[in-house]
């Protein structure tokens, strides 16, 4: 097998309807899609594909035109994802959770013209208030049942009509069986995937504005070929990949569906996450692939505590999204007896830049070496052009096939986070004398003490060592003495007597009285993003707030 890590080694740049058509011309017959018992062969995959390209070239999808996603993970999505590529066009991922206002800003900033959604109540009428309010022309809408197996697609019209929302018939309407009317084969379209932009894939990046992240074919390909690469032992058409990170974040969308499609490998697709429904499919389904991030990984390690479940199909697990604690790693390779490595990346390329090897060697608190034909600098936060010496700390930098085109229409900040060939992350970390990166934290996260930088990534590797500990996050609140300090937010295992002091007492064991957090707070639960991962923003703004209300109450005081 070739190294992995062979940075000579040429990387083919193909567009991206080239992975499924490639999977479907050796995998006719093989189970592409399994959703809630409903097959799809690689073959019907492929049909469908081709019927719906032909019909978005009849809307005027074509190079320049931009077609929005909002979908959970269901087979309307890899079938609209590829078809729309395929007739030239450009996705734009939207998260079916957002409100109306997120929803048209999104629109507007990107120009698309067509949506695809759901006809259920949770999610068309955010699309159709957008007609007329924004530059949205089109919503095709894909039912519910169309993509349910019997019987549960005749119990879904029976017992959950209260859930769909009614359609109007009119020209800014399209169902999905119109779109895949006709038997034509699309219009071939002339592709370049080296500048061709595949998908808008809106992110805060680095400087915490929403932006269309523009990744061309070149740069989704490329990131598949590099980790299908990195994989050892994987037999293309006899892997089943685990698909419950959405489609809609680029982890998923190139590490789950792009990844599994290309190696021929069938997709055990959920709309949702939901702990029971993941452990009955993993005993039933029995995949062999899982990435996810730490949060359903420890998830996975509390019902492997409480009950009786047989996790032994999984082989090859990429962690990704935020950082994993070597205590969930250690677990949860104890109970599936497979490799779980870590991954680092970000949207800004594709998404994944380095990873553990899962041959190894797995270095404790690293996020592995860079990807085949990937580059990583560390460069100095004061001077960005500085390359810093093996060990020293600073801003993390990444050159490679899968670096993005650039933020659409946004030059000034692509500029900001660019310098030559790299792409500066905002994140600081540091390279080892193998060359493994370590990722200390955002470089905006960083807690400023009395003039002393605290990283809250320590403190939260520090806190789960607690056996109590299920999930924890640490930020910096406003402290009129140092400027700021530490606050805990601590979810524990279910029963625990832990008190808030005797978690203080654990960490100052581990660490230093700078880092050692102010305050801890417990609760029940803790925010997250749509791919499970903790989320910081909502309780910095609550801490913001709660801050800015004493202040107030002060100053009326006095």
């Amino acid at each position: 097998m070739p190294d992995p890590t062979d940075h000579q080694m040429p990387i083919e740049a193909l567009p991206v309807p080239a992975l499924l058509d490639r999977a479907v011309a050796r995998f006719a017959k093989r189970s592409a899609l399994d959703f809630l018992g409903r097959h799809y062969s690689y073959g019907e995959l492929g049909h469908l594909v081709d019927r719906a390209a032909a019909g978005f070239q009849k809307l005027g999808v074509k190079p320049g035109v931009k077609v929005g996603i909002c979908l959970p993970n269901i087979p309307y999505f890899p079938i609209c994802y590829y078809a729309v590529l395929k007739a030239g066009g450009t996705i734009v991922n939207f998260n079916p959770l957002y409100v109306e206002p997120e929803i048209r800003q999104q629109i507007n900033d990107s120009g698309t013209t067509i949506m695809v959604t759901l006809d259920i109540k949770l999610l068309y009428p955010k699309i159709h208030a957008q007609l007329g309010s924004s530059c949205l022309e089109t919503i095709i809408v894909c039912p519910m049942a169309g993509c349910l197996p019997m019987p549960k697609r005749m119990l879904y019209r029976a017992f959950k009509r209260a859930d769909l929302s009614p359609i109007p018939l009119d020209d800014r309407h399209v169902r999905f069986t119109d779109l895949i009317a006709g038997n034509d084969k699309p219009t071939p379209v002339v592709i370049d995937p080296l500048t061709a932009v595949a998908v808008l894939q809106y992110t805060g990046g680095t400087t915490g504005v929403p932006k269309g992240v523009m990744l061309t074919h070149a740069n989704l390909t490329a990131n598949v070929e590099q980790l299908a690469r990195w994989i050892p032992g994987i037999t293309p058409g006899q892997e089943r990949m685990m698909g419950v990170l959405p489609f809609f974040h680029v982890f998923a969308m190139t590490v789950v569906m792009n990844l599994g499609l290309a190696l021929g490998a069938e997709l055990i697709l959920l709309p949702r996450f939901d702990i029971k429904d993941v452990m009955k499919l993993i005993g039933t389904k029995k995949p062999t692939m899982f990435p996810a991030v730490p949060t359903i990984y420890a998830a996975i390690n509390n019902a492997t505590r409480t009950g009786k479940f047989d996790v032994s199909s999984i082989k090859w697990c990429i962690s990704g999204g935020a950082p994993l604690p070597k205590e969930i790693r250690a677990h949860f390779e104890e109970q599936t007896g497979c490799t779980l490595v870590e991954g680092y990346g970000l949207s800004e390329v594709a998404p994944v830049a380095t990873c553990n090897p899962f041959g190894g060697p797995i270095k404790t608190g690293s996020v592995g070496l860079p990807l085949a034909g990937t580059e990583i600098e560390i460069r100095s936060l004061d001077d960005p052009e500085m390359v810093m010496p093996t060990g020293e700390l600073g801003e993390i930098c990444i050159a490679g096939p899968q670096r993005m085109a650039g933020y659409w229409q946004r030059p000034a900040d692509t500029a900001a986070v660019t310098t030559g060939r790299f792409l500066r992350t905002g994140d600081t970390g540091y390279l080892d004398q193998d060359g493994y990166l370590f990722v200390v934290d955002r470089i905006k996260d960083v807690i400023v003490c009395g003039g002393y930088n605290v990283y809250p990534r320590m403190i939260e590797e520090a806190l789960y060592k607690h056996d109590d500990v299920v999930e924890g996050i640490a930020i910096g609140i406003p402290d009129d003495y140092r400027g700021q300090a530490p606050k805990l937010f601590v979810k524990l295992r279910e029963g625990s007597t832990t008190t808030p002091e005797d978690l203080k007492k654990f960490l100052a064991t581990l660490l230093n009285p700078i880092s050692l957090p102010r305050h801890i707070e417990l609760r029940d639960t803790l925010p997250k993003t749509m791919i499970g991962k903790l989320s910081k923003k909502e309780l910095v703004a609550e801490e913001r707030a709660k801050y800015e209300a004493s202040r107030a109450a002060a100053r009326d005081a006095s």
